[in-house]
């Protein structure tokens, strides 16, 4: 990259338009809601041209609005929405944590909270099991969605569309146990909207079975699940549905913190 691209500070480089982008956004508070191209440009210290097209650009993404007057500018209701994830998906944590604990200590088997993101199993965080040998996710991994317990129950609420969009490209099969066909696929999924949790039946990984559970806001819709993973050897049918009772009663117990209402 050159350097009219690229500014560097202290963590590494910048990209100057976005750069530019978020110091123009960050011209508004309290004092000034809602201001002109030419106040920013001052402020910001950008040609007027410049100002105007990084502001047009901001305007089509919903970052910023125009003022009542049509000429003035304020933050549009996209950055509401991001702000609002954020927050949510802070309290999710805060909320999830201390049930994840009581999980571990009482099946000794690691515990993972994860978020369904551009299509995968995203972990946003995770507790170790107190057994010699435990398997856990890693805070920031990914993986697919059809062959995990927490993918699959992501699947299971996906909406119409989004799920069908899924079901059209290839289901890679990791082991022997793998559903690649979309037809056994979408009876397992009925089958976990029915039951409430999802189980991963060595379908990712030989040897390693999971049991996962839905956390739900105020809308009702899947934000989240709550796994529990472990050696096929110790997730006996018998454990792993006890397991699954208890995931869904925590994770029953994080959704109406989240303001779900059964």
């Amino acid at each position: 990259m050159t350097e009219q691209k690229l500014s560097k500070d202290q963590n590494g480089y910048n990209v100057r338009a976005v750069e530019r982008a978020l110091q123009i956004l960050e011209c508004f508070d309290d004092e000034h809601p809602e201001m002109g191209i030419s106040e920013i440009a001052q402020v910001v210290q950008l040609h007027k041209a410049t100002t105007h097209r990084i502001m047009t650009t901001l305007l089509n993404f919903g970052y910023l609005e125009r003022a009542a007057d049509g000429q003035r500018y304020r933050l549009g209701i996209r950055l509401i929405e991001l702000g609002y994830t954020a927050i949510r998906r802070m309290d999710l944590r805060r909320e999830a944590l201390w049930h994840m604990n009581q999980l571990v200590q009482q099946w000794g088997e690691a515990c993972d909270l994860s978020i369904y993101d551009h299509g995968d199993v995203f972990y946003i965080e995770m507790i170790p099991g107190s057994f010699a040998l435990t398997i856990a996710a890693a805070v920031g991994q990914r993986l697919p969605v059809h062959c995990t317990a927490s993918g699959k129950l992501f699947l299971a609420h996906a909406p119409a569309q989004e799920l069908e969009a899924s079901l059209q490209k290839p289901l890679a099969a990791y082991t022997d146990h793998t559903i690649t066909s979309p037809d056994l696929l979408r009876q397992h999924l009925a089958t976990i909207r029915q039951q409430g949790f999802a189980v991963d039946d060595e379908e990712f990984e030989s040897g390693i079975r999971a049991v996962a559970a839905p956390i739900y806001d105020r809308e009702g819709r899947v934000i989240a699940a709550m796994s529990v993973p472990s050696p096929a050897s110790r997730m006996t049918p018998e454990r792993m549905a006890a397991i699954a009772g208890s995931l869904v009663e925590a994770t029953r117990a994080v959704s109406r913190r989240m303001g779900w209402q059964s």
